[in-house]
């Protein structure tokens, strides 16, 4: 599986409207074959900021940054960021979450 994390440095007028700016993007690529899953949460220490946690199939992920719709968001979100975005991108072994072995809850 392809795991990628990004750091997106939201303009602060924009911050509370990340959900709305972000749907179409987020909403076409949940739909594309091989997205296991898609996830925005938002900074607790940096409002500003959101973090995207993504999983591919290992084919997936050249696809999706080929999209229309991921040309789309190359062109439409550097007005909303104060800085490039920061990812971590990686493949590794499994092909979705696992359960948290330190922590059970029954």
């Amino acid at each position: 599986m392809i795991f990628i994390v990004v750091k997106f440095p939201v303009k602060p007028e924009y911050a509370d409207r990340w959900g709305e700016i972000s749907a179409d993007f987020t909403e076409a690529t949940l739909a594309e074959p091989g997205n296991k899953f898609f996830e925005w949460s938002r900074s607790l220490t940096d409002p500003t900021t959101y973090v995207l946690v993504e999983g591919f199939e290992d084919d997936a992920a050249g696809p999706h940054v080929q999209s229309d719709h991921f040309k789309t968001m190359q062109e439409e979100f550097p007005q909303y960021l104060t800085a490039t975005p920061k990812i971590i991108s990686r493949q590794i072994e499994g092909d979705d979450w696992d359960d948290m072995g330190e922590l059970t809850v029954a």
